[in-house]
C-alpha cells in the first residue's frame, strides 16, 4: 500500500474527486486525527458485477422485504453509523474531515447512501462515491442481523441495472469475498477505472421521478432480478 500525507486544509471536494479519478482515496489514522493521508493499495478490491454471488439464505431475507431500503435519505446518520465501533473494529478512520468532505459531495450529488430501516429506525447502510460508471464503496454498518448485507445487495442491484462498470470496494475482506469480491493488481485496476470513467451510469435507475427526494422503496425481488440478469 502506498501512502502519502495530505493536510486537511489543502483538500477540497474537487481535489477529492480528482484523487478518486486517479485511483487514490483518503483515510485518517483515527477519528480524532485532524489530518488525512492518501492510499493507493497495491492490490485493489473490486466486485465484478457479472459474477455476483448472493447466498440462498440472504436471498430469502431480501425477498421478504423485512427491511425498508431507502436511498440518499439520511447521509449524516449513515456516516455516523459507519464511524461507530463494531465487533472487530474498535476504532474508525472516519474523522471530521471525512465527514465534511463527503457531506459536501453528497449535497453535490456525487455521494450516495443505501439505507436499511426497520420500524422507523436506521439499522444499517453504506455510503460511496460515484464518478462516471464507477462506484467507490466507502464504508458500511449494521446494528441488526443482515442489515448491511441487504444494503450491499441493493447497491449491487442498482449498479447492475444502472449501467455501472466498476464497483470498487478498496479492500477485499472475508465478508465481501462471500459476494464475489476479488483482488486485482494496481495496473489492472487502473485499466478498469479508466474504462469506467469514460461512461455515465444511473444510480437512481429504479426511481421513476428524480425530483422526489425520497422515492418509493424498491422490492427485494426487483433487486435480485437485476443482479441475476448480469451474473
Amino acid at each position: 500500500m502506498s501512502r502519502g500525507s495530505g493536510r486537511s486544509s489543502e483538500i477540497t471536494p474537487d481535489v477529492l474527486l480528482k484523487a478518486y479519478a486517479c485511483g487514490i482515496f483518503p483515510m485518517a489514522d483515527a477519528a480524532d486525527d485532524p489530518d488525512l493521508y492518501w492510499v493507493e493499495p497495491a492490490m485493489r478490491g473490486v466486485l465484478p458485477l457479472d459474477a455476483v454471488h448472493i447466498p440462498k439464505r440472504l436471498r430469502r431475507t431480501i425477498r421478504s422485504d423485512c427491511f425498508t431500503v431507502r436511498i440518499d435519505s439520511d447521509f449524516d446518520a449513515v456516516i455516523e453509523g459507519c464511524a461507530q465501533p463494531a465487533p472487530g473494529r474498535l476504532s474508525t478512520w472516519i474523522n471530521d474531515e471525512i465527514r465534511r468532505l463527503f457531506g459536501e459531495l453528497f449535497r453535490l450529488g456525487h455521494v450516495h447512501t443505501v439505507e436499511t430501516w426497520r420500524d422507523g429506525e436506521l439499522v444499517g447502510g453504506l455510503y460511496g462515491l460515484q464518478l462516471g460508471s464507477a462506484f467507490f464503496g466507502e464504508s458500511m454498518f449494521s446494528t441488526a442481523t443482515d442489515a448491511s448485507k441487504v444494503a450491499f445487495t441493493h447497491l449491487v442491484g442498482r449498479l447492475s441495472r444502472g449501467g455501472f462498470k466498476l464497483l470498487d470496494t478498496q479492500f477485499a475482506t472475508e465478508h465481501l469475498a462471500r459476494f464475489g469480491v476479488i483482488e486485482v493488481p494496481r495496473s489492472e485496476y487502473h485499466k478498469l477505472l479508466e474504462n469506467a470513467l469514460q461512461e455515465e451510469a444511473n444510480f437512481r435507475c429504479f426511481d421513476q421521478d428524480w425530483s422526489v427526494p425520497e422515492p418509493l422503496p424498491v422490492s427485494g425481488s426487483a433487486v435480485l432480478q437485476s443482479v441475476s440478469q448480469t451474473s
